[in-house]
């Protein structure tokens, strides 16, 4: 009897070690000159390389799409319209920021 109590116990534990272990996605943006660069990544500091950063229009018309590269950054032409990115790491919610949260660096 005390063997399945402790397992329940473990069992229980791991459940929610491993909640508070996880991270979420996370996305800086910035201007550069006539570019609009962000940052994306996790929150236990690992990078997210070769993912998609959607650029819209505030009618939700995809603009651009361009992936991650190594350094986990995707850089846009900035363009003549309002928008906002949108970075889908696939397992959290997504991450997005509106060009009136972007500054210069």
């Amino acid at each position: 009897m005390k063997s399945h109590v402790l397992l329940i116990t473990l069992l229980t534990l791991g459940l929610f070690s491993s909640a508070a272990q996880a991270h979420f996605p996370l996305m800086s943006c910035w201007f550069e000159s006539d570019k609009v660069a962000c940052e994306t990544g996790y929150s236990d500091g690992s990078k997210a390389v070769d993912y998609n950063v959607n650029m819209y229009d505030y009618d939700d018309n995809l603009i651009a799409k361009v992936n991650t590269d190594k350094r986990s950054i995707a850089e846009f032409t900035k363009p003549a319209t309002d928008f906002y990115l949108v970075f889908d790491s696939g397992h959290e919610n997504p991450v997005e920021v509106d060009v009136v949260e972007i500054k210069e660096k």
